[in-house]
């Protein structure tokens, strides 16, 4: 019988003997199955295996966006004695990595709205296609209702003619580089810097982002995503 059960765990096998007459005790079992060298044998989880990367061929062939909230530890003085909460939209090129990062003090899809249109100026390419999760400042998909209507946002990009690509559903890490870059932000800005008022996050954020754009990167071969932009710009170039 054990062999038809290999993979049973002692309980489940001893549950199972046991509507056969076995009358010995758990325990008692476990000693004969290690006696005769049965014990369970665990069978391997199926591994995942994640699907080709698409890798981009210019600077806005795909933008992923996504919003961040600023940790309330970060908030102190007036602005927490206030209950002030402070929110990053985050778009990142996948092609060049280069950021555009405004604070908002509400993630909805007006401000949605209001910072793709702030971003597209502050990109200096076209943009094709943008990519966000199901978060309600994006769209209704995941909302009540079999035809649940646009959002600000999704009007938007429809009027431009931009598509909008939404990820699968509870899955962040296929938003992977902007999931990234938001942990980089925690690493290197929210765990040491403070803010006083939504202005004071304001021009922080701004200084932040200058750093993070003229920073060289190991995936760019250790340019910039500054210096990926600016190539592309003056002289068509891509790497």
């Amino acid at each position: 019988m054990r062999k038809r059960n290999k993979h049973t765990g002692l309980v489940v096998f001893w549950v199972k003997l046991r509507q056969k007459g076995y009358k010995r005790s758990i325990p008692s079992l476990w000693r004969m199955l290690r006696k005769l060298e049965l014990q369970p044998e665990k069978p391997p989880n199926p591994k995942y295996i994640p699907k080709p990367y698409e890798k981009m061929q210019y600077p806005g062939q795909r933008v992923q966006i996504d919003v961040k909230y600023v940790p309330d530890a970060c908030i102190v003085g007036d602005a927490k004695a206030e209950g002030h909460k402070f929110y990053q939209y985050t778009a990142i090129d996948e092609y060049s990595r280069f950021r555009y990062l405004e604070a908002f003090e509400e993630h909805s899809s007006h401000s949605s709205k209001v910072f793709l249109e702030h971003m597209l100026k502050a990109f200096k390419f076209n943009v094709e296609c943008v990519q966000t999760d199901n978060g309600p400042e994006f769209t209704k998909r995941l909302c009540s209702g079999e035809n649940p209507t646009l959002t600000s946002f999704e009007k938007k990009l429809k009027q431009l003619g931009i598509v909008h690509k939404l990820i699968k559903p509870y899955t962040p890490r296929h938003n992977g580089k902007v999931e990234r870059s938001h942990r980089k932000d925690n690493e290197y800005f929210y765990a040491t810097h403070k803010f006083y008022s939504f202005d004071d996050f304001k021009k922080q954020l701004a200084v932040h982002s200058r750093k993070y754009n003229n920073f060289p990167m190991r995936p760019l071969n250790w340019k910039s995503p500054s210096d990926y932009i600016k190539a592309f710009l003056n002289s068509g170039q891509v790497f």
